[in-house]
C-alpha cells in the first residue's frame, strides 16, 4: 500500500513550500511571541516539519516554548512577511530560499545575528555572511527525475544534462512546471539561465519546445498525473517519463513505499540540477528576540540538522552532520550543480518568468 498523496506532497517538496496548510502550533496553545518572554514563535511556509522529540528537546534545554506558524508557499509566506514586518506574526522567520533572498534582505525583514555554531556551515551556504542578517538551513537540488523502467524497456539511455533534454530520443517525454507558479518550475528555468547564460537561455527552451516539453501548473500535477515513474503518475495513466522535481524525491519514493523496494523506480539527471538554499533569520522587530536567537542556534544544531532529512527531504548544511543511508543510496546531492547569486536572481526573475512565458507558453 503507498503513502496517501498528501503525505508524499510533504515529503516530495523538499520543503520548498509547496503545500498550503493552516496556521498551527506546536507545543505552546498561546497566541504568539508577543508579551510572552517564554514564547518563541517561528513563521514558516507549509513545509516545515520536524520531529516531535526533537523539538520537546529543544525547549527542554532552551526552557522556551515554541509556536510553529505555517501558511502557504515560500513566495506567499514571504511577502506576508514583508508586510506584517513592523508588527511580525513571530520572532523567526524560516523558508526564504536563494530565489527569494534578495527581495527579504532588500524590504529589511531581518536583523543581524551570527549564530551560534556558524563556523560550521559550509561557506557555498553563506549568502549573507558580511552582515549575518540570515543564517543558512537547508539545501536541495531541483533537478529532472527519470522513470527507470521506461528507458529500461525502450533500451535508451536517460538523460543526463540539459543538452540532453533538447536531442530527438528525448522527444515529447519531458514535463516541467510554470516557472510563474511553481517553486521548482522557476528553479529549472534559473538552472537553465545559469548554463547558458543571459543570451543563450531563451535559446535553449525554444529548442526544448521545440522538442515537446509540456508545461502544467504545478509540481502535483506534474509528478502524480504526468510523470509514469511515480506511484500515482502510473495509476493515473502519467505518459511523460522525464520530469522536472527534486534529487531527493527517488530516496523517498522507497521510504514511503510499502513494501519498500530494493532500488528507486525513479533516478537523477545530475546534470540538469540547480541548488536551492533555505535559510531562517531573526525578524527585525521580533518581540522575543532571545529567544528567536536561541531558536536559530538550534536550526544548525547537529540534533536539529539530522532531523530533517526524512521529514522534509533536504541536506543539511552543517559540516559533520550525517545523512540517511537511504539519501547516499537513493537520491545523493547533485556534484556540481547550477547555481546563482541572490543578486542576479534578483536582478532577472521577473524578466525571465515574463519572458519565459511569452516564449513557452504562447
Amino acid at each position: 500500500m503507498g503513502i496517501t498523496k498528501t503525505k508524499k506532497a510533504t515529503v516530495l517538496a523538499v520543503g520548498l513550500g509547496l503545500l498550503t496548510l493552516s496556521a498551527c502550533g506546536s507545543t505552546d496553545s498561546g497566541s504568539g511571541s508577543g508579551g510572552d518572554s517564554k514564547t518563541v514563535t517561528l513563521v514558516s511556509h507549509g513545509s516545515f516539519a520536524y520531529s516531535k522529540d526533537v523539538l520537546k528537546a529543544f525547549e527542554k534545554e532552551s526552557g522556551y516554548k515554541v509556536k510553529v506558524l505555517k501558511s502557504g508557499d515560500a513566495g506567499q509566506a514571504v511577502n506576508q512577511a514583508i508586510l506584517t514586518k513592523d508588527n511580525p506574526q513571530g520572532d523567526v522567520f524560516f523558508g526564504v530560499d536563494n530565489t527569494l533572498l534578495s527581495r527579504a534582505l532588500d524590504n529589511g525583514l531581518f536583523q543581524p545575528y551570527e549564530a551560534k555554531g556558524l563556523d560550521k556551515v559550509g561557506a557555498a551556504y553563506q549568502l549573507d555572511k558580511d552582515e549575518h542578517r540570515v543564517t543558512p538551513i537547508d539545501s536541495g537540488d531541483i533537478c529532472v527525475n527519470y522513470d527507470k523502467a521506461y528507458f529500461s524497456e525502450k533500451k535508451i539511455e536517460p538523460p543526463r544534462s540539459f543538452d540532453d533534454l533538447i536531442k530527438p530520443e528525448y522527444k515529447d517525454l519531458l514535463v516541467t512546471e510554470n516557472a510563474s507558479t511553481s517553486s521548482p518550475g522557476l528553479g529549472f528555468v534559473l538552472g537553465t539561465a545559469a548554463k547558458y547564460g543571459d543570451d543563450g537561455w531563451a535559446s535553449y527552451w525554444e529548442k526544448l519546445k521545440a522538442n515537446g516539453v509540456k508545461v502544467v501548473d504545478g509540481w502535483e500535477q506534474a509528478y502524480y498525473q504526468e510523470f509514469s515513474g511515480s506511484t500515482d503518475g502510473k495509476k493515473a495513466g502519467g505518459d511523460r517519463p522525464l520530469v522536472v522535481s527534486y534529487a531527493s524525491s527517488p530516496p523517498a519514493e522507497v521510504v514511503y513505499a510499502d513494501p519498500r523496494p530494493k532500488t528507486a523506480p525513479t533516478g537523477v539527471a545530475t546534470g540538469t540540477c540547480f541548488r536551492q538554499i533555505e535559510f531562517a533569520g531573526l525578524l527585525s522587530n521580533a518581540k522575543n528576540a532571545e529567544g528567536g536567537k536561541a531558536l536559530v542556534d538550534f536550526l544548525i544544531s547537529k540534533k536539529f540538522q539530522e532531523d530533517m532529512p526524512l521529514n522534509m527531504f533536504v541536506y543539511p548544511v552543517v559540516e559533520g552532520a550525517s545523512v540517511p543511508v537511504e539519501f547516499t543510496e537513493y537520491g545523493p546531492a547533485a556534484k556540481d550543480p547550477e547555481t546563482m547569486a541572490p543578486k542576479k536572481i534578483a536582478e532577472n526573475r521577473d524578466q525571465w518568468v515574463k519572458s519565459w512565458t511569452s516564449l513557452v507558453l504562447k
